[in-house]
């Protein structure tokens, strides 16, 4: 079995050696530059991971697994571009750092790219549908992200169906697709996926948490994004379910105001999350839904031993500060 760091030092190493075509530069270097400033590598890391629970030759999926990272990366170069976002890991983003064409055009290469990859991979029809059905379903979620600003109405379970395919269905896929690749039986692999949407859920409500109560020093982004752009998280919903009248109107009238100073509607909506305690009700939440995922991990037929560093990777990822 691999450790997590050696897994993760062969990823970056894959990555630096991706190949592309020198000209148009300027549509290829964008695509080098948002692979190459860094990130945790978490899907193709899970992708490697669910494969050597029962192989040992993880070298053999590494194309998989690179389709599964550009395709993640092409949804966060189109993400920051919609969210109009001026940072991205700490640097700046691609539409910033080029313009908004380039950022689209790139985006759509990286796609196109990400599906080569796999092809060039292990082939397996099961595996191949999977990875049609995870990069379809983040796409309908972002959909569903993107809807949810303009209602108010949004209730948790919508907002808890769009993480998960936003988000979580690519955690719990990349480990699907691994296990496939791997040879396991149909009861590991539900097992696997089970246990990286949970994991992935309670990872998205982790980082809605941050963004509002994060420490500014070591998350790499602008806190209250999510505040400034009426995101209907599960924070926000669940402000509106304990609000009275008056907080209420008060998260209405930020709501639907056009014309506002960023930090001052960060200020006030998040008073009202300090006074109903809702930081409490999301951590909750969070713990609740990581301990499903880690139930399902149980359920998975290795041995212990095997499953030790997807553990650590989990706890480790829950426990992250940024």
């Amino acid at each position: 079995m691999y450790a997590t760091k050696e897994l993760t030092q062969k990823i970056n190493m894959a990555v630096e050696g991706i190949q592309y075509n020198a000209e148009p530069k300027n549509l290829y270097e964008p695509i080098r530059y948002i692979l190459s400033i860094g990130g945790k590598r978490i899907r193709p890391l899970l992708m490697l991971m669910g494969y050597n629970l029962y192989k040992e030759d993880v070298d053999t999926i590494m194309d998989n697994a690179l389709a599964l990272e550009t395709y993640h990366n092409f949804t966060l170069l189109h993400d920051d571009l919609m969210d109009k976002s001026d940072l991205r890991r700490g640097n700046p983003t691609v539409h910033k750092k080029w313009n908004e064409n380039t950022a689209i055009l790139s985006g759509d290469t990286m796609l196109i790219m990400a599906y080569q990859l796999f092809n060039k991979g292990v082939q397996n029809e099961t595996a191949w549908s999977s990875f049609i059905d995870a990069t379809l379903g983040v796409c309908e979620g972002q959909q569903y992200d993107i809807d949810f600003e303009t209602r108010n109405d949004v209730t948790e379970a919508e907002y808890m169906e769009m993480i998960r395919m936003k988000t979580s269905l690519l955690l719990g896929y990349a480990l699907k697709i691994g296990a496939l690749l791997g040879g396991a039986d149909q009861e590991d692999v539900e097992n696997l996926y089970t246990f990286g949407e949970k994991m992935g859920l309670a990872y998205q409500l982790q980082d809605d948490l941050l963004d509002v109560y994060g420490d500014p020093t070591k998350f790499q982004k602008k806190l209250g994004g999510d505040i400034v752009e009426n995101k209907k998280t599960f924070m926000l919903i669940q402000a509106y379910l304990h609000a009275d009248s008056t907080q209420k109107a008060e998260l209405d009238r930020w709501m639907n105001v056009k014309d506002f100073n960023p930090e001052e509607k960060i200020a006030a909506v998040t008073h009202i999350y300090n006074i109903l305690s809702i930081d409490k009700l999301a951590k909750q939440k969070i713990e609740d839904i990581f301990a499903e995922s880690l139930k399902s991990l149980d359920r998975v037929k290795v041995t212990e031993e095997k499953k030790t560093e997807l553990r650590l990777f989990a706890n480790k990822l829950m426990g992250r500060e940024y």
